[in-house]
């Protein structure tokens, strides 16, 4: 049977602006909050940027405006002595670490200390060199498809091992917040049809119907950002969802779940009341001795429901009767001689 359970990424990204200490309170709120993981995002600005590199529009909104993308990048990142004290906070309170590699050097430090799994981000889905990298390092990618085509994704894919890595595929959005217009879920769909890969969200909506559409399309890896305070200075802050909504998040999710239930097609528990009185039971249309050959013109259908059901009726009809019965007698099989 397969599990609808759904796989929560509590992305922290870099809300914790450049404090480990904001990173592990944010770790623990991922984990009072029933996320699976959390993911951060490793960089080194002098590698990822041109110091003359600008900030996006979302960027400007919620962080210094004066300040390049370089900059912004610089007081964000963590260093490697930062991100293991991370990964090894992670392992004691059991949440799952996550990070976002945005290049080859960046891979190869999470490699070193143990990290298997990895997620890549929309920016890099084109990026040669670090996907090559993780083809062959790597067990798990979880790939982010944000701004790209089917061409590309396709390119990027070529590159891995399917045997060898698994690979789950993210729909996305690159924009913070992205709009009701631009999510386009159905994309999920062509994904999953295209590929044949797991897909899963990345969600940067402020509209809750969208992960529960994406649930409903097969989504089994959600990704959403978290922050202490929606007010805190940083680019991603004020399109992330502040400790309680996070748990209302989860809670819509995992309540989906419910709902959604599981791929097995059966009678449940609470129908069988209704079943015993709406469904049809199968008696005698009139009185019958000892011997009789019973076909369908002996038979009728009524409420309440006997048991039995036409298709077992099938199977005894032209059977002769081990006994007499009487009109309105329910049918029962051991009426019948085999």
């Amino acid at each position: 049977m397969v599990s609808n359970k759904t796989f929560v990424i509590a992305e922290i990204g870099v809300n914790h602006n450049g404090s480990v200490q904001t990173a592990k309170k944010l770790i623990l709120c991922a984990k009072k909050n029933k996320a699976d993981a959390v993911k951060f995002q490793s960089f080194n600005a002098d590698r990822l940027a041109f110091k003359h590199t600008q900030k996006v529009k979302y960027q400007k909104k919620n962080s210094k405006k004066n300040e390049t993308h370089y900059q912004m990048l610089k007081k964000l990142q963590l260093s490697e002595a930062q991100q293991l004290e991370i990964i090894n906070f992670c392992k004691r309170k059991r949440i799952e670490f996550l990070s976002t590699p945005y290049d080859v050097e960046d891979a190869k430090l999470l490699a070193k200390h143990g990290i298997k799994k990895f997620k890549t981000s929309s920016a890099d889905l084109t990026d040669y060199f670090l996907h090559n990298f993780l083809s062959r390092n790597a067990k798990k990618v979880i790939i982010s498809t944000g701004m790209s085509t089917l061409e590309e994704i396709s390119n990027t894919l070529k590159i891995y091992n399917k045997k060898r890595t698994k690979i789950t595929l993210l729909h996305c959005i690159s924009n913070y917040p992205c709009s009701d217009k631009s999510l386009n879920l159905n994309n999920i769909t062509t994904l999953k049809n295209t590929f044949k890969l797991p897909v899963g969200f990345s969600d940067h909506s402020s509209n809750k119907l969208a992960v529960i559409t994406a649930i409903g399309l097969g989504c089994r890896v959600i990704e959403r950002h978290i922050t202490l305070s929606r007010k805190m200075k940083g680019p991603d802050h004020f399109a992330s969802d502040d400790p309680e909504q996070f748990k209302k998040y989860v809670q819509l999710i995992r309540n989906n779940e419910k709902i959604l239930g599981n791929f097995e097609k059966k009678k449940q528990k609470e129908e069988v009341e209704m079943l015993k009185t709406s469904r049809k039971g199968i008696y005698y249309l009139n009185d019958l001795k000892k011997g009789k050959k019973v076909t369908s013109k002996n038979l009728f259908l009524r409420r309440p429901w006997g048991g039995l059901s036409l298709f077992d009726v099938k199977k005894i009809l032209k059977h002769r009767l081990l006994k007499d019965v009487k009109k309105n007698e329910k049918l029962k099989i051991n009426d019948f001689k085999k």
